[in-house]
């Protein structure tokens, strides 16, 4: 979830949910603040923007704070996304590239995917 104000975003889903905060981190390469919070046993990462010019600053500058991808977890980041590439699907990242939390990270078009923004996400 993309949001403007990281601290009122936990504090509204722990209110709301019950949500606990388990990790927050920077990440200057993506110009991204990211926080995850548990709520149960799933989780949700909400992103802030460190800056207007970058990806998530533009998703908020143009869309407003909401859901801004949804991330699913594969064994083998490298062999899910050559075997994406090789049913056509497009691809924002051909390679794994380091994201939050230490996990290796890629993201598929969202033309590919009914207008949804896809991370693809595996341990380093």
């Amino acid at each position: 979830m993309a949001v403007l104000n990281l601290e009122d975003a936990v504090s509204t889903y722990g209110r709301l949910l019950g949500a606990e905060l388990e990790h927050r981190e920077t990440l200057e390469s993506q110009g991204i603040e990211a926080v995850s919070v548990l709520v149960g046993e799933d989780r949700v990462e909400l992103l802030t923007s460190l800056g207007e010019d970058t990806p998530v600053g533009r998703f908020l500058a143009k869309r407003g704070p909401g859901m801004h991808h949804v991330a699913y977890q594969v064994d083998d980041l490298g062999a899910e996304l050559e075997a994406l590439a090789g049913e056509g699907f497009e691809l924002i990242d051909h390679e794994p590239r380091p994201g939050l939390y230490g996990l290796q990270i890629a993201f598929v078009h969202p033309d590919a995917v009914y207008g949804v923004l896809t991370e693809l996400v595996a341990h380093g």
